[in-house]
């Protein structure tokens, strides 16, 4: 049989044997229903209007009340006209107006933590043209920034010693709300709730509490699951956020499908909300589908997806993308799992965005750097670059920490896997600097495993659309999750 993959800006396809099976997400197994277009705004309201262990709306504010909003940057969470973000805030701001909230105080502020703050024109797509056009002008939405020690408030630590810094406008507010999205993520089974605000509106130094080596190297992360290490953290940061502001988030987290419709609405307290939100979005994400395990795992990586162009083609960030697909499916795979993954591999780092992945990826080559966890000792060294905090501050660049929670998860496809290949690279020693093989076609790749890793008769799985759809974790039909 014959399967397009992923690949740059097309596809590249490959002959498999026959036996091969196939997965789509949304369309090989069906998703949950999504809830009609017609009735978006309605359920919307509902769940708004009926918080879960909280009081409404009406109730924590009222003229004069300080209130703000935090909203996902665009990596997450759909831009269509019908997008939770575009639904859920003007309804959430109405409710406000109706209890005497005026727009002055009224602060939206885009919880991108150390990712590159979002452009004017991304705000303009994640938010909607009319919302963006009412708050923009006025100055009442930003990006957080977290080196803006003047807008960041030190917590101290968690119970674990956790350190808690975050951001200073959330803080002080009378009411802060989070719009989030529940949709499957390997960082510790689920966006919105308390990952939110523990990663969204802190510090590199908190972020660096739980996106490390000793937190996902652990076998509680992989396979990915809503039990681990670093799930635990997030719920202890936000709940510390939460005792030292001396009030609760008011959240509103939609659980989303494939193409990023809501399948359910979930507002209020986040401890109580999340494992109700969960339920939901489980029957969508946990898909338990496999009745054997896969020797060969095959997908393909465009140029551009997830965190921006060049993540398909950045050393780095391929290996991230790469190990966050076996953090997902690890439960599929064989114990001698190979990975084949086609990518243009072009030497593109996109340094206006990664500034500092070209140096991580040479000090890689050098000074006893044998495995990616080594790289580590190097974290506070980058991350306190003034120039690469500048860029991230001024140039729409990603913070440099960010770059090692990328490897800590990068080496995960390592620990896991008996080999893993690229396939179309058109500058294959990058590919091979990071461990990887490289042969010029999905199936040379196929045969060269086969004679040394996984027989004759290999059990294999294409993911052909791994990057276009929302993501699920693959599982066992009889798995417990």
């Amino acid at each position: 049989m014959r399967v397009e993959f992923e690949y740059g800006q097309g596809t590249i396809g490959a002959e498999l044997p026959d036996s091969t099976d196939i997965f789509i997400p949304g369309v090989t197994v069906s998703d949950p229903p999504c809830i009609p277009e017609d009735r978006i705004v309605e359920a919307t309201l509902e769940s708004i209007r009926h918080p879960i262990g909280m009081p409404t709306l009406d109730k924590l504010a009222h003229k004069g009340s300080k209130v703000v909003i935090v909203f996902p940057d665009r990596v997450k969470g759909g831009e269509q006209k019908t997008s939770h973000r575009k639904v859920a805030i003007p309804l959430i701001i109405k409710e406000l107006y109706a209890a005497g909230v005026e727009k002055k105080d009224i602060l939206l502020i885009c919880s991108n933590g150390l990712h590159r703050k979002n452009t004017v024109e991304e705000i303009k797509g994640v938010l909607g043209e009319e919302l963006f056009s009412e708050f923009y002008p006025s100055h009442q939405i930003i990006n957080h920034d977290s080196e803006d020690y003047e807008h960041l408030v030190d917590l101290g630590v968690t119970e674990k010693g956790d350190p808690v810094l975050m951001n200073k406008y959330v803080y002080d507010s009378d009411l802060a709300i989070l719009i989030g999205h529940v949709q499957g993520n390997p960082y510790g089974g689920y966006s919105g709730g308390y990952k939110h605000c523990a990663t969204g509106i802190t510090h590199w130094r908190s972020i660096a509490s739980h996106h490390v080596p000793e937190v996902m190297h652990r076998p509680d992360f992989t396979p990915v699951s809503g039990h681990s290490l670093m799930r635990e953290k997030f719920n202890e940061i936000g709940q510390h956020m939460e005792k030292m502001m001396g009030k609760r988030f008011f959240c509103c987290d939609a659980v989303l499908d494939t193409k990023s419709r809501q399948i359910s609405i979930w507002s209020g307290y986040a401890k109580e909300m999340m494992p109700l939100s969960w339920v939901d979005a489980d029957k969508r994400t946990y898909v338990k589908w496999a009745d054997k395990k896969y020797d060969v795992m095959i997908f393909g990586l465009p140029q551009f997806f997830h965190y921006g162009e060049g993540m398909g083609t950045n050393p780095i960030m391929l290996m991230q993308a790469i190990s966050a697909q076996v953090v997902r499916h690890k439960r599929i795979m064989s114990d001698h799992c190979v990975i084949i993954a086609a990518s243009i591999c072009n030497g593109y780092f996109h340094d206006e965005l990664w500034p500092y992945t070209r140096k991580m990826f040479e000090d890689f080559q050098h000074d006893r750097m044998n495995t990616l966890p080594d790289m580590n000792r190097l974290g506070e060294y980058y991350a306190t670059n003034e120039e690469y905090i500048r860029m991230y501050r001024y140039h729409n660049a990603f913070h440099p920490f960010h770059g090692f929670s990328m490897i800590s998860s990068a080496h995960i496809a390592e620990m896991n896997t008996s080999a893993i290949y690229i396939v179309g690279a058109q500058e294959p020693g990058y590919a091979r600097a990071m461990g990887m093989k490289t042969r010029a076609t999905i199936e040379e790749a196929l045969e060269d495993a086969k004679k040394k890793f996984v027989g004759e008769n290999p059990s294999i799985l294409a993911l052909p659309q791994t990057f276009k759809l929302g993501a699920v974790h693959l599982c066992m039909k009889d798995d417990e999750i």
